[in-house]
């Protein structure tokens, strides 16, 4: 049995497991077009990212100053670990374009697109970015917190100080 699947006492999954940098966490991170973060999701170090997109991109809320918050963006920009039809297939049926590049190993045909669009493409880094500045913050780095939800919670603390120091 996998570590990141038991539950602690709580019921709550530790959100623990062995990826490539050994015993770890992976945040799930979901920002703006200048890197202020909208939404995370916790999980084993061994788990892919795109089993968690759609739980992901369900997390962003952006307040509207009439109605309801705003969920969906215009556009998804991901890196080719995103690369997968039903992804594509849920970005369509939402009508947002997927700007995500194909691996190198996969057909083209229909709903592929052959390319993406490359200067939309090259702004993904202010995922990356964003992730550094969170780990500036020690907890967020070394994870001291045991229990997923106390890091999540730590992780909202970073957030806050991000939207802040803007």
């Amino acid at each position: 049995m996998q570590r990141d699947e038991e539950a602690d006492e709580g019921g709550v999954s530790p959100a623990l497991g062995y990826g490539r940098g050994g015993f770890s966490s992976k945040i799930h991170l979901v920002t703006d077009g200048s890197g202020l973060p909208l939404g995370a999701i916790i999980t084993g170090g061994q788990r892919h990212e795109s089993a968690f997109f759609t739980d992901v991109m369900n997390e962003v809320r952006v307040p509207q100053p009439t109605g309801r918050p705003k969920t969906r963006p215009e556009a998804v920009a991901g890196n080719k670990g995103y690369d997968a039809d039903w992804i594509r297939q849920w970005c369509l049926e939402r009508n947002i374009e997927s700007v995500i590049p194909a691996r190198k190993n996969t057909r083209e045909g229909p709903g592929r697109p052959p390319t993406c669009d490359e200067d939309k493409y090259r702004n993904r880094n202010v995922v990356e970015r964003c992730v550094g500045r969170m780990k500036e913050c020690r907890r967020i780095a070394t994870r001291f917190e045991k229990k997923a939800s106390h890091y999540k919670a730590m992780l909202k603390w970073a957030f806050v100080a991000e939207y802040l120091s803007r």
